[in-house]
């Protein structure tokens, strides 16, 4: 038992020739074994140092021999199962990138979806976001931090822990988990509560090619709880990074696999997989440009090089636009880098719910961009060519006009499978919509989002000794924060 996801039936899309993947590989060699990485951090620095790499401890700098980076590549495994809460709702990671999952786009806010103005979650508009999530069938698993980092009444400490716990409560599938302040030990003991397994951001990369301290103790805790390990890195074209892509793409290469290096020999074969969130920059602002069609060519190219790795990789061009609403430009800039990460080989697609940057998501655009990737998974699984499908008997029979195919069983079994029923778009002819009041998707996306409320129940709630166990957790951890004197 496991999530199917969307499984891709056709060659992954390529925008590189041989030659440029291996020349992309070579120059992220280069940038590990001549730059190296600023490692904040002395056990880590000392595991390295016994594994052939040169060491500067009074730089904290690392570089990397070519031997030891290409054999850490090797012992990450290729796929891996998940345990989420439900086995039902276990994923599959494929480093292949042939099985597609949507995981849903973290942010700061909610929106006022009159105004378009951004404010802090009530935990009542938190608790509705998770059971949204829970409920979209193309959705898969949460992504850390999502919906929301967090909401009102709860201190920016306890942000992580308290998130995780409504995750816990109101859904069963698999969820990433961010960390700050420690947060990690309490965070592993409410997913042992669950009978889960999380992820917390492994060996968390700040570009450009330097690793922390805490991103380091947080890599080595999670490889001590046993769970996957996610390398993070978010490189801004430009800033962080090299404004040209493939730059950029070897920079982002050599930092995710500075933090392979370090899960694989800290814990051999241990699980793996690709996060990051590169973006080009916005030459005006500053700011990340999210929707940019550079993205796309990124992720692309990363999809590319990283299926010679076979490691599972998440894409996030697609999470969110520069748009401020659910419009027309939200949506362009979304759902192409989302599709062509789909095509192109992408393991996880960062989609549902985001909005502006990591500023806004909302459950009403969850529910939208449900639609879309049911589109997506449906493209990807491709045309079945066959006897049946051929359909050349039934040619035969219907001929020429006035033949019809309508009233035949073969048109009963088969429409409904060449395509993707959408569950918010209008679908009315132009007399229809008129008599209905003119109603358009967000329309029938807000009553899908009340629908969703009132009916909707977790499979599998935890039990009244699970809810105890978490609830005592948080209380440990408000204690220890509240001793730190984090709290008032």
């Amino acid at each position: 038992m496991a999530r199917k996801g969307f499984k891709r039936k056709f060659p992954p899309l390529e925008i590189l020739s041989k030659e440029d993947v291996n020349q992309i590989h070579i120059t992220t060699l280069d940038i590990l074994k001549g730059t190296g990485l600023t490692i904040e951090h002395k056990e880590a620095l000392k595991l390295l140092e016994n594994n052939d790499c040169t060491v500067d401890y009074d730089n904290m700098r690392a570089r990397f021999p070519e031997g030891l980076v290409e054999e850490c590549l090797r012992r990450c495994p290729g796929s891996f199962r998940v345990k989420a809460r439900d086995p039902e709702d276990d994923l599959i990671f494929d480093g292949g990138g042939n099985t597609i999952y949507f995981t849903s786009a973290p942010s700061m806010n909610t929106v006022d979806l009159e105004t378009w103005e951004y404010k802090t979650p009530t935990e009542k508009e938190f608790e509705d976001a998770v059971v949204v999530l829970d409920a979209l069938e193309n959705h898969d698993w949460f992504a850390g931090h999502t919906p929301y980092f967090g909401f009102q009444g709860v201190p920016e400490v306890m942000k992580m822990t308290a998130r995780l716990a409504k995750i816990m409560k109101y859904s069963t599938k698999y969820t990433g988990q961010g960390f700050a302040n420690n947060s990690w030990d309490f965070d592993a003991k409410i997913a042992r509560a669950a009978d889960c397994e999380i992820t917390i951001p492994a060996f968390q990369v700040a570009s450009p090619l330097s690793i922390g301290k805490e991103g380091i103790d947080a890599g080595f805790k999670n490889i001590e709880y046993g769970f996957p390990s996610g390398i993070d890195t978010g490189p801004l074209f430009g800033a962080t990074s090299p404004a040209s892509l493939a730059g950029a793409l070897a920079e982002f290469n050599a930092e995710i696999i500075a933090g392979i290096v370090l899960v694989q020999l800290k814990k051999p074969y241990s699980r793996v997989f690709v996060w990051g969130f590169p973006n080009v920059m916005n030459m005006r602002s500053g700011e990340p440009e999210s929707g940019s069609i550079a993205n796309s060519l990124f992720t692309v190219a990363l999809n590319q090089v990283w299926r010679n790795y076979k490691i599972p990789l998440r894409n996030t061009a697609s999470a969110y636009s520069y748009s401020k609403k659910i419009d027309y430009q939200n949506g362009t800039e979304r759902v192409i880098p989302a599709l062509l990460s789909a095509l192109s080989g992408a393991t996880s697609i960062f989609f549902h719910g985001g909005i502006f940057c990591e500023l806004t998501h909302h459950p009403v655009q969850a529910i939208l961009d449900d639609d879309i990737a049911g589109m997506i998974g449906r493209f990807v699984q491709g045309i079945d060519v066959n006897d049946e499908s051929l359909a050349l008997e039934l040619v035969h029979e219907v001929g020429p006009v006035p033949g019809q195919f309508i009233d035949r069983k073969h048109t009963m079994d088969w429409w409904k499978k060449e395509t993707y029923i959408k569950k918010c778009s209008d679908g009315m002819t132009y007399p229809e919509w008129l008599r209905s009041g003119k109603k358009d998707c967000i329309y029938y996306a807000k009553k899908r989002m009340e629908k969703i409320l009132g009916e909707h129940k977790v499979s599998i709630p935890l039990t009244d000794k699970q809810e105890a166990e978490i609830e005592k957790i948080m209380e440990d951890a408000w204690e220890f924060y509240r001793k730190k004197g984090d709290l008032e």
